[in-house]
């Protein structure tokens, strides 16, 4: 499972978390009230209950509990659990008051009583519609928190432990909570004062050469927001002749003319030999059967809706019965169709089929255009395109200008783009009424897409396959004898990829999915299967892919079964490589002589993927392995055999975690349908499942919408790109809306990457990423890399985030592997410029004709360096396209040997990104902000390192197995995290810097931090300049370029990480407290430094004052009280009668607290003459008098 990287600052985060219901996100699910019996264990009366009493030895002793109608009371205690979440606290006093009148016993109260306590205090959250949540450190409560959350469950609360805190919230809680942790990232930094004054120097020639010589420098007084700037598009992507009639007679004229010579070339072709034997052809399709009620629908209806089977023909005749009939009335000179596909090779592969049944070369009358790739001229009238193609397009022109029909294919599928491109479509529709939508659907849920554009019509088109005899997994069994047991069915990927076994491996407790598997095979009637079979079927596991009994079945149909192509659906790349891999060590499937294997993947080239096309020579068996994009739009025409292993790499999102995931899970049943009907295009088929039929049975009946599952942050800009309003409001009208707290996240992250501003509206930044298609985080990696003159390395590393890795670790030569891995690192603590270094030797390979020779001996993928090399092409024509690079390419790469600051450019890309490096005895511990600790990746450059002398990496992949694994990383010093990393916020007092809302806090001295803050504000004001006008020339700014460079290059990382750190004062400040730094408080709890334990916050404002610690005296009084006096600067405080001596120690804590804060005046001794209004915290500043003490007690 792979994982982007997706962060946003954890307040924000802390605030969707806990928000209250009446705020911007979805309200938490519906709590049952705390009154009814669904919680109710004892069957006791319906009413609210009451408080739960003491044992009655102790009754006398109590003070009575506030009962639950005093709403105010009951307000202020709430009040406090909430704000728990951002106090601090001592290790020593950890235990959390949740009551100030609570009592226990000298041990702690007993489990029942514990549980019987919190059944109130959970009443109270549910009644409270103020508070969401409740937090404790109580021992006692995490010692039955087992108990507790099972109460917690039965009320309809969610609970979650966090190391010492224990919590209980209305909303769901997520897996880690920074708020919570003590030990999150605390970074004293420090550099050498020589290098700090040369900084200083610089930047200070710098603003003095800015001040003196205006007119040479970047003006940035203009908004960094634009909402309306305009940027230099690829004409190419997006040229469209204006075909709309026009009011000239001679334009009329000649499109008449052109009209009747298409009509003339159409006819000519249907009358020829050729051409009336694919009209033959043609006409045998299903779909030619529903050729003039389709024909009628569209002229006659804005929106159609068509759903037609494999095999009836709609993807390739529909399109063509639009131009054909669009040509016979002489309007084929105005005619535009556009007709989207998923994927790249749909598009081209289909474009192709409809040129060649036209009699034409592709780019006549029928074109395609995919990314930076495209075959379409001046005549052409039927486009082809990936649905990302039309939304480009749509970026500058709204209207679609010209444009008479447009076809979306495959939405069935329910892609983001295809998702988002029927509402920007919906909206289209009212304002270019002559425009005509169908869509096109594989599978039987056309209702849906017909109610969500007001019941438009719907025409199904029956399907004409071959009889396809399904085989599931019993039957697979019993006919070729395979036995599956606890051990045979570990996919084997390598060392490096020993997680994924290890996943696959024998648990104590096994997965969810296992166990409904595992129920819903001993469900099943087996009764007519050999005993075998079932021993077999007892033991399957459903975690693995199966490639042993995948390469069994592939030997049974070469062997077996009659002549045809096999199509094996695996779930990705890696699945992909290690079976062909285990296929070409069989001494039968290796043989090429016998059997051709092939590929196909949405990553591989063009040229690649349409081998799979091709029909092997005679007596070779053609057996492709291919992903799911192989269940739609293509059709391998000789393929008899399909082996599905009923899996597809789907991307997950878990918006509470912010994270998401790419899982191999399991398939719906339309998909299921399609994939074996993909073995009956030519003649009868057979598919072979791999898996039981009751496990086919209880598969969803369509696949999740992709735009409910996946991170939104592309689409997000997208809808700002076309200023299409509120991103939230224009999700609303999506077929299925996201979760808004997926949209706040995605808002979120674009703020923190610097595409959006605080109002949500793009940046310059923002409208630049909108104009590349890759991922923000990318693109924002290309943009800096082409301002700062380091691109040739930048493409190389944005091009190998965008593909697989090149780097390969075959199982039995996993050390040679490993070592040529680790001289292509230099020890430089960066996978990123690992693969550069990679990627340089092999071009440099290239050119000497050796590139092959240069793979094998380094363990390298010499097709992934092509893709890679392939998308470098791309993306450089890509910046060409914004302005931001010229032809002058020594240039832009001036300084792509300056390693440090191509680190700098890469963290800007990959921020926020980040975790911590604390350097152990024998051990590296890493942390973010998501997930906590987190581990290295075993095939990570880093992760063979025992130490990393640099405190900080940045990471694009997370995998998540049992722990969070980074995948690829790059190790950076603080000062590029500070003037890279983003956004810096100032602390309370001088030197001290914070970054992620908070998480990550810096201290320093206050001229560092004067430093860098002057250094980023010059910095970002010369990147936005550059923005706005890319034709500047940056060189200008030379001193301010050197001192950047030089303190990202000099850093020596000297500074150390602390934990519990408070704000650093001066000597000045530590004899003095303003009265405006301690907040009053309610000696019961709430806020204040110290969190709401008066104890921790007396000792707060004393050391901050200089003080010495408080001591305490506490004596038993009558029965169980005792009763507590705090002595500090020669003063006493006593406070109330209690329950046990901790909180008697608390509660005189709280008497001195109250009276120096102001909150209250109790009555004192004669030897201390305040007043109500005197300035009670004066009294910290002046030393202690020797002989007189001050009594303070309550009446």
């Amino acid at each position: 499972m792979s994982t982007s990287g997706v962060y946003v600052p954890p307040m924000r985060r802390l605030r969707s978390v806990i928000a209250s219901t009446n705020g911007n996100l979805a309200p938490p699910p519906a709590v049952q009230p705390a009154w009814t019996p669904e919680w109710r264990a004892d069957g006791r009366s319906l009413s609210p209950p009451s408080p739960p009493q003491p044992q009655q030895r102790r009754t006398a002793a109590l003070p009575p509990r506030p009962p639950p109608p005093q709403t105010q009371p009951l307000r202020q205690q709430s009040a406090g659990y909430s704000r728990y979440a951002y106090d601090d606290f001592s290790e020593e006093e950890s235990d959390r008051e949740m009551d100030r009148t609570s009592v226990s016993s000298k041990g702690g109260a007993s489990t029942l009583e514990n549980v019987d306590e919190w059944k109130w205090k959970l009443h109270m959250l549910l009644r409270n519609d103020n508070e969401q949540e409740i937090m404790s450190r109580e021992k006692k409560d995490r010692r039955d928190f087992d108990q507790l959350a099972q109460l917690a469950d039965r009320m309809g609360l969610h609970s979650r432990q966090y190391s010492r805190i224990i919590v209980f919230s209305k909303v769901p809680l997520p897996n880690y909570r920074s708020d919570l942790d003590d030990k999150r990232p605390q970074r004293e930094v420090s550099i050498p004062s020589g290098l700090q004054r040369e900084v200083d120097a610089l930047l200070a020639d710098y603003l003095a050469r800015k001040r003196t010589d205006s007119g040479n420098f970047p003006n940035a007084a203009f908004s960094r927001s634009s909402s309306t700037d305009s940027f230099a598009t690829d004409e190419s992507f997006y040229e469209q002749q204006d075909n709309q009639t026009s009011t000239n007679v001679v334009m009329e004229r000649i499109q008449r003319r052109k009209s009747l010579q298409l009509r003339n070339q159409q006819a000519a072709w249907q009358e020829s030999n050729d051409g009336q034997s694919m009209m033959e052809f043609r006409r045998s399709l299903p779909a030619q059967k529903e050729r003039q009620s389709l024909l009628e629908a569209i002229s006659q209806n804005q929106v159609v809706v068509v759903s037609g089977e494999t095999g009836c023909g709609k993807t390739t005749q529909l399109p063509q019965y639009i131009l054909e009939s669009e040509i016979e009335a002489a309007r084929g000179a105005t005619c535009s169709i556009i007709c989207t596909q998923p994927r790249r090779i749909s598009a081209i592969s289909v474009s192709e089929r409809v040129a060649a049944e036209r009699g034409e070369k592709i780019g006549e009358s029928v074109g395609y255009k995919v990314r930076l790739e495209g075959m379409r001229g001046r005549d052409t009238r039927l486009l082809f395109c990936t649905t990302g193609v039309l939304l480009r397009r749509l970026l500058v022109d709204r209207s679609l200008k010209g444009v008479t029909h447009v076809i979306v294919d495959e939405i069935h599928e329910r892609g983001m783009n295809e998702d988002f491109l029927l509402i920007v479509l919906k909206d289209l529709l009212p304002r270019r009424p002559e425009l005509r939508l169908v869509l096109m659907s594989a599978t039987l849920n056309a209702e849906m897409f017909s109610s969500y554009f007001g019941g438009a019509p719907m025409i199904h088109i029956p399907g004409f396959t071959y009889p396809v005899r399904s085989r599931f997994l019993e039957d697979i069994l019993e006919v070729t004898g395979h036995r599956l047991t606890p051990y045979n069915q570990i996919d084997d990927y390598g060392q490096e990829k020993s997680w994924k076994m290890q996943k696959q491996a024998l648990r104590k407790r096994k997965s969810q999915i296992a166990s409904v598997v595992e129920d819903a095979v001993k469900a099943a009637d087996l009764r007519d299967y050999s005993p075998q079979t079932r021993d077999s079927l007892s033991c399957w596991n459903p975690d693995s892919i199966g490639f042993n009994l995948i390469e069994n079945v592939l030997c049974h149909i070469c062997q077996k079964e009659r002549d045809g192509a096999v199509l094996v659906f695996m779930t990705g790349w890696d699945d992909i490589n290690t079976l062909k891999d285990q296929l070409q060590s069989n001494p039968l499937l290796g043989d090429p002589s016998k059997v051709l294997l092939l590929a196909c993947h949405g990553s591989m080239a063009s040229s690649e993927q349409k081998l799979i096309f091709d029909k092997p020579e005679p007596g070779v068996r053609k057996i492709v392995l291919a992903t799911n994009l192989a269940e739609t739009s293509i059709t391998i025409n000789d393929v008899v055999f399909v082996v599905d292993c009923g899996k597809a790499k789907e991307t997950s999102y878990d918006a509470l975690n912010n994270t998401p995931c790419l899982l191999p899970t399991w398939i719906s049943k339309a998909s299921a349908r399609q994939r074996r009907g993909r073995a009956g295009r030519v003649q009868s088929g057979e598919c072979f499942h791999l898996y039981p039929q009751c496990v086919y049975n209880v598969f969803a009946d369509y696949q999740l919408p992709e735009l409910l599952r996946t991170p939104l942050q592309s689409l997000c800009l997208q809808i700002k790109s076309l200023r299409l309003g509120s991103i939230s409001e224009f999700l609303s009208r999506a077929l299925q809306s996201p979760e808004s707290l997926s949209v706040q996240n995605a808002i979120e992250y674009l703020k923190v990457l610097g595409a959006f501003d605080q109002n949500e509206e793009l940046t310059v930044l923002g409208k630049h990423l909108s104009m590349l298609p890759v991922e923000p985080k990318l693109g924002k990696m290309l943009i800096f890399g082409a301002i700062f003159n380091c691109l040739d390395p930048i493409l190389t590393i944005v091009a190998g985030l965008s593909v697989r890795d090149p780097f390969m670790t075959p199982f039995d030569k996993k050390d040679l592997a490993e070592s040529a891995k680790l001289q292509f690192s230099c020890r430089d603590y960066s996978d990123h410029l690992a693969i550069v270094r990679a990627y340089d030797g092999w071009r440099e390979a290239e050119r000497d004709r050796n590139g092959y020779d240069y793979c094998w001996r380094n363990f390298l993928s010499a097709q992934t360096l092509k893709a890679l090399d392939s998308l470098r092409r791309q993306f450089l024509f890509l910046l060409k396209d914004t302005g931001l690079i010229d032809e002058n390419m020594t240039m832009c790469n001036k300084w792509s040997r300056d390693e440090n600051l191509v680190r700098a450019i890469i963290c800007a890309g990959l921020y926020p990104g980040v975790s911590s490096v604390v350097n152990k005895e024998k051990s590296v511990s890493l942390k973010t902000m998501e997930d906590g600790q987190v581990m290295l990746y075993s095939s990570s450059v880093n992760g063979k390192e025992a130490k990393i002398p640099f405190p900080w990496l940045v990471f694009n992949e997370k995998v998540k197995v049992n722990s969070v694994f980074l995948r690829d990383s790059t190790a950076i010093s603080d000062s590029i995290l500070l003037l890279f990393g983003g956004n810096i916020q100032q602390g309370g007092l001088d030197g001290h810097l914070k970054m992620l809302g908070g998480y990550l806090e810096f201290f320093m001295s206050r001229d560092l931090a004067s430093t860098y803050l002057n250094l980023k504000g010059e910095l970002e004001n010369l990147i936005h300049c550059k923005l706005q006008n890319p034709r500047i020339d940056i060189q200008t700014s030379e001193e301010l370029l050197s001192a950047v460079r030089l303190l990202v290059t000099e850093d020596p990382c000297s500074g150390r990480f602390v934990y519990g750190r408070q704000e650093p004062r001066s000597k000045k400040a530590k004899t003095m407290i303003s009265s405006a730094s301690v907040v009053p408080m309610d000696r019961g709890g709430g806020g204040g430094h110290g969190g709401d334990n008066p104890k921790n916050q007396l000792q707060t404002l004393l050391t901050r004052a200089g003080h010495d610690n408080p001591s305490y005296k506490t004596k038993q009084i009558k029965n169980t009280l005792f009763r507590s006096t705090v002595e500090f600067n020669g003063m006493q405080f006593v406070g109330q009668p209690c329950a046990n001596k901790k909180l008697a120690e608390k509660d005189a804590a709280g008497e001195a607290i109250s009276w120096l804060t102001g909150g209250e005046a109790p009555p004192v001794t004669a030897n201390v003459r305040d007043r109500q209004d005197a300035d009670h915290m004066s009294v910290l500043t002046k030393p202690a008098p020797r002989r007189r003490r001050h009594h303070h007690r309550r009446s």
